[in-house]
């Protein structure tokens, strides 16, 4: 990729800010996903959450704590509440589209390129989904966008600026590692394009001691674990994950993380980072895509991981969309609206619960949003754990063993008398493992002849039915007991741990 380092023109100047419709589009997108964060049911990841934050740790073998402890505090306050659950993801949602009109202004976009930027991004599938569910990548789509527009005024204004996103940074870093990812590419982004002056100011560097700071203890709860979410990063890249999707549709997926039909507006902000010399100052932005681009290309990363430089991007290409649009004339302006519809109403109802759980198995939005099947049924499967217990001795100490965290986490959510859940999955593995006075278990989701080897007696005592015919992960798996303990759980456990 050849990049000219021509002198840089000056920067354009801040635009009035346009607070007030910036703020009602943002308060539109949250309350949207509001009034839909009821229905369907719990994610597994959430599931998850919620019993990994009341085993409260500086981090876990898959992620650093921000998320799970936000959840164990947010189901504390209000148990079992969804909507309670899901309000810091809708706000963090309509915190992106106003950073993406806020970088937008830094760009000199005035009134129109700020709300048109802000708009692309309020109709974006990505932000539709992950806005709608608890996640570690709602907040790290939040964190990118929130650095991205400091790291852009840091560039701009210098000094001591940079402590702000350095600070931001450190947080960042208790949700998720990829913000380093973005760190790391706009600093190489500097080295080649500019402006490399920054390095020669002792303020960059004091902000990225700030955010080394705030890292810290999940830093030393990882080393001191063994850096076991490398471990788990090498598993994901060698398709250790339910959602890998193959190497060649990582680039073709960039273009719906936004929307098909705005496509153009983002990459045509990515083109105008890198040639544009009034914005050369953030040329290195533009660099820093196309690395992480094939960064995460070559190493197996998940096509989302780029999502959260699509806002600077949209914000970059508002402007000139806007140009095109009044070079085209009435009927070039008259796409533009029906543009963000259509983007709004395939989003909302492919990524959102629009449509009820039942019409799910007829319709093509399981195989297009994999999470969406991931929120119907946990109630059914923790009932059918339960039937199967009932099968055993009252008086009898069973445990419920899980192939995955979802499994488990349903049980601990919805059947808590039959809890705490094992499993060998993450995080779960590190709670486990059961006490040896367990001399039989629930199974589900471990092979009957790994249980064969372990137990002496294994029967089939029931189905999973999600109820709805919905061919999600868990439908149709067999509820096994598993009776008659050959081998202590301290050598069973280890033959279990399993990262994906």
């Amino acid at each position: 990729m050849a990049v000219r380092t021509a002198p840089h023109a000056p920067t354009p100047e801040r635009p009035a800010l346009h607070r007030g419709p910036l703020l009602a589009l943002a308060a539109g997108v949250a309350a949207l996903l509001l009034a839909l964060a009821g229905r369907y049911g719990y994610h597994r990841d959430e599931l998850y959450f919620l019993r990994a934050g009341r085993e409260a740790a500086l981090g876990y073998v898959d992620q650093p704590p921000f998320t799970p402890l936000l959840a164990a505090a947010l189901d504390a306050l209000a148990p079992g509440s969804l909507t309670v659950l899901r309000l810091p993801s809708a706000l963090a949602a309509g915190a992106v589209v106003v950073l993406t009109g806020l970088i937008a202004r830094e760009f000199g976009g005035g009134r129109g390129a700020q709300l048109f930027a802000a708009a692309c991004t309020a109709v974006s599938s990505i932000l539709l989904a992950v806005g709608h569910l608890l996640s570690t990548t709602t907040f790290d789509l939040l964190f990118w966008a929130l650095l991205s527009w400091l790291l852009v005024r840091a560039l701009r204004d210098g000094g001591a600026s940079w402590l702000v996103p350095g600070l931001v940074a450190g947080l960042a870093l208790q949700n998720k590692v990829q913000p380093a990812f973005l760190l790391a590419a706009v600093v190489l982004g500097l080295v080649l394009v500019g402006p490399r002056s920054v390095f020669r100011s002792p303020w960059p560097w004091a902000g990225g001691a700030v955010a080394l700071a705030v890292w810290a203890p999940n830093l030393v709860w990882q080393a001191a674990h063994g850096w076991p979410q490398l471990a788990l990063a090498e598993a994901i890249a060698a398709g250790g994950s339910g959602t890998s999707e193959p190497w060649y549709l990582f680039l073709p997926f960039q273009l719906v993380l936004v929307s098909p039909v705005l496509f153009p507006v983002w990459m045509a902000g990515w083109w105008r980072l890198l040639r544009d010399p009034a914005l050369a100052t953030w040329r290195c932005f533009a660099v820093a895509y196309a690395v992480l681009a094939v960064l995460f290309l070559v190493t197996g990363g998940k096509p989302y991981y780029l999502a959260g430089l699509y806002p600077l991007l949209l914000a970059a290409g508002a402007d000139p969309a806007l140009a095109w649009a009044r070079r085209g004339g009435a009927r070039a302006r008259r796409t533009l609206v029906p543009a963000l519809a259509l983007s709004l109403a395939a989003g909302a109802v492919l990524m959102l619960p629009v449509l009820p759980a039942r019409w799910l198995p007829a319709t093509p939005v399981p195989a297009v949003n994999y999470d969406a099947g991931e929120t119907v049924g946990w109630p059914r499967f923790a009932a059918a754990v339960e039937r199967a217990r009932a099968g055993l001795p009252a008086g009898a100490e069973v445990v419920v063993l899980t192939g995955n965290y979802g499994q488990a986490g349903a049980v601990d959510r919805f059947a808590p008398a039959l809890g705490p859940a094992y499993s060998g999955h993450n995080s779960y593995w590190t709670w486990g493992p059961p006490p040896e006075g367990a001399g039989a278990a629930v199974v589900v989701g471990l092979a009957p002849q790994d249980l064969a080897r372990w137990f002496g007696d294994v029967r089939p005592a029931g189905r999973i039915d999600n109820g709805v015919g919905l061919d999600n992960d868990e439908q149709g798996r067999t509820v096994w007991l598993a009776t008659d303990r050959r081998l202590p759980w301290s050598e069973i456990w280890p033959q279990l741990r399993r990262l994906g």
